[in-house]
């Protein structure tokens, strides 16, 4: 049948002008609307109004244009149809063969800070997704194009045979139903939000591709990395890697797990991660003090660990991260010498995050979490303690620096997988016991670990202590006081055993189970 009529109005005009050029040179007559059109025409390329098509004039603030039969009779009728051929005829309409659209700006107007909502709601495209999914239901015949990146294939073959193949039309049916389911879901996305329905009868989301991984968490896993849109600054969807090979699934999510920490503290602090657990959390006067500290935390884990870091690296710091091997060290940015330092490692990733945001401006989202058959979602869990929020409930009140230690335990515990226990001591974590089936087992972990800095730590747990064994245990190791959740129906036997040991401990009146 060969492509012989073309339909084009696009918002994105990137690559339009010569993309018609070469059209018009093939022998595609052109249809066009607005903008576009007028575009077309400047740059001399032969194009036919959209209304000398449907004998009707562009109303509405061109809001009512191409939505019209002579256009969808075009786009719908099924070639090999003597049936839909003979009402063509009768009703002489011509078919349109080829269809580039691409539609209004909304994801580009709601990221705006100052967007208002009627500005939002003008930024709906009605006619375009129409013309869409004409074409791409009747792709059999039709040749649809969303993309720019898709100009140069579908000129390919018109040059050669006149028309796409079957094969290229059906690709671009399926990325045109993509592309307007998601141009859909932002809407519902924005519009739920306005409302207050973030949890509404179906929770539709949509993801950009940032780019394929070699594998997910093992070598016979495929795996993609996806970036939500309008996503926020600070996040490692908006990173930019400044050394290294490719971030792989397992770094991807370690690194999240490293950044999700570091934000809690506004102080300078490092956070050294492995396999999704914090093996060392450090605070300081400086992000080289912060480093120190968390370098030795672990000293043993932190080998082939992600760093992250809330303040720029700089050649001091950048000297000592150099000293080990390590996964990736992500920071707000890196001095000049520092990255001289750094980037002498062939195999370490640096990637610069931006400013973030302090642990107080942090805003909840949605996390979304897949199962078999389904996902769930909820909240982030963004909660944060102060020392108004504590409540003492041991004959024994904690000293300042106890308090200190409890609150920077809590900001930590909060992020180690359940059961969790903190160990803490001089603004960094001494002892992580993560993920086991009870909470005495976590506990005797973290006290292995701590060693001889077990003396005089504090102890956080995530959730309450279900009976007195965990602090029975703690008191033995020489730890002096505990901030844990509280609620449980034997708070009074740990209240009980923490004041025969002397152990101060508050109750925060909030877990952070992480599964």
């Amino acid at each position: 049948m060969g492509i012989k009529r073309a339909l084009v109005s696009v918002s994105d005009k990137k690559g339009i002008v010569d993309f018609c050029r070469e059209l018009s040179a093939l022998g595609v007559e052109i249809i066009s609307t607005g903008g576009t059109k007028s575009l077309l025409a400047k740059e001399g390329v032969p194009v036919i109004g959209i209304s000398d098509v449907t004998g009707f004039p562009e109303i509405l603030d061109g809001r009512v244009k191409t939505l019209h039969p002579a256009v969808h009779s075009g786009l719908l009728a099924v070639r090999d149809s003597a049936e839909h051929q003979q009402q063509m005829k009768d009703l002489e309409l011509d078919y349109i063969d080829l269809v580039v659209v691409n539609l209004y700006p909304f994801q580009e107007t709601i990221a705006k800070p100052d967007v208002t909502y009627e500005d939002a709601i003008e930024n709906i495209d009605i006619g375009g997704p129409t013309m869409l999914r004409s074409a791409a239901k009747n792709h059999a015949f039709v040749t649809v194009v969303v993309d720019s990146n898709d100009y140069g294939t579908v000129i390919e073959q018109i040059r050669e045979q006149g028309d796409t193949t079957l094969d290229t039309r059906k690709q671009l049916a399926a990325k045109v139903f993509r592309h307007t389911g998601a141009y859909d879901a932002l809407i519902s996305d924005y519009l739920s939000n306005v409302t207050g329905e973030p949890l509404p009868e179906r929770y539709t989301v949509t993801y950009e591709k940032i780019q394929d991984l070699r594998y997910g968490e093992n070598p016979h896993q495929k795996a993609a990395f996806y970036r939500k849109p309008l996503a926020p600054s600070g996040t490692l969807t908006t990173a930019e890697q400044l050394h290294g090979k490719e971030l792989s699934y397992n770094n991807i999510n370690d690194a999240n797990a490293a950044l999700q920490i570091v934000k809690e503290f506004d102080e300078p602090a490092v956070v050294a991660i492995k396999h999704m657990n914090p093996c060392g959390v450090g605070v300081g006067v400086s992000i080289f003090e912060a480093y120190e500290k968390a370098y030795n935390a672990d000293p043993t884990s932190i080998f082939g660990g992600i760093i992250a870091a809330n303040r720029i690296i700089d050649s001091d710091t950048a000297k000592l991260l150099s000293e080990i091997f390590l996964e990736i060290v992500l920071a707000p940015d890196f001095t000049e010498e520092a990255l001289e330092i750094l980037t002498k490692k062939k195999n370490i990733r640096l990637l610069k995050m931006g400013e973030f945001v302090s642990s107080k401006e942090r805003k909840s989202s949605f996390v979304v979490t897949s199962i078999d058959g389904g996902m769930v979602v909820q909240e982030s869990d963004v909660h944060t303690v102060d020392e108004a929020d504590l409540k003492v409930v041991t004959d024994r009140q904690p000293t300042s620096e106890e308090l200190k230690q409890l609150l920077f335990g809590w900001k930590v515990v909060k992020h180690v997988k359940s059961n969790a226990i903190v160990l803490a001591a001089d603004n960094m974590t001494v002892g992580v016991g993560a993920g086991q089936m009870n909470r005495v087992g976590s506990a005797k972990i973290a006290i292995e670990q701590a060693g001889e800095k077990v003396k005089g730590a504090v102890l956080a747990s995530d959730a309450f202590f279900p009976m007195g064994d965990t602090l029975e245990l703690a008191a033995k190791a020489g730890i002096t006081a505990v901030i844990q959740p509280g609620g449980s129906i034997k708070d009074e036997e740990s209240i009980k055993v923490a004041n025969e040991y002397g152990i101060a401990m508050v109750f925060t009146g909030v877990r952070h189970f992480k599964h």
